[in-house]
């Protein structure tokens, strides 16, 4: 498992997923620039992602949705904030109606990215920072820190390949 840590502070309203993987940063970073990459592993296995819209800009937007086993979707967006390739990247993170309209009553998270070198191995620090106390409690008893870290559970056969 490539997880090494995962911490909740609800002080600072934030849950960091550290891991780290046996590839150079620029590859790990390519698993995020590239939205057939990305779809390979955003999401639980049971729950795996479709991007319909990926423009990798600062300003620009994501659309996806998560397939579940019962053949559900659950619709996301990313508003790309920062990017500064191949070591840090910034987005606003959201749920999506059935038209991809943002859903407001839960509001956006900020993600932060973060890689950093190991001596040809990298480092990758996920942190979000909820808009809240409730929306944290929420997002976490969704299943949002089990799902991530069986997300990034798969990341290791894409950089292996």
């Amino acid at each position: 498992m490539t997880v090494i840590s995962s911490v909740k502070n609800p002080e600072a309203l934030s849950l960091t997923i550290v891991t780290e993987f046996d590839a150079a940063v620029e590859r790990v970073w390519q698993i995020w620039e590239d939205p057939r990459q990305l779809e390979r592993w955003w999401g639980p296995p049971t729950w795996p992602a479709t991007f319909e819209q990926y423009d990798f800009t600062p300003g620009g937007r994501a659309a996806y949705f998560m397939t579940g086993p019962d053949g559900s979707k659950g619709r996301g967006w990313w508003e790309f904030t920062a990017i500064t390739a191949p070591n840090h990247l910034e987005l606003a993170d959201g749920f999506a109606d059935d038209n991809g309209d943002p859903v407001i009553d839960i509001g956006a998270a900020k993600l932060t990215l973060t890689l950093e070198d190991l001596s040809g191995r990298t480092r990758m620090s996920v942190k979000t920072n909820f808009e809240s106390e409730e929306q944290m409690a929420k997002m976490i008893a969704m299943g949002m820190e089990e799902g991530m870290r069986e997300a990034m559970g798969q990341i290791d056969a894409i950089l292996a390949e």
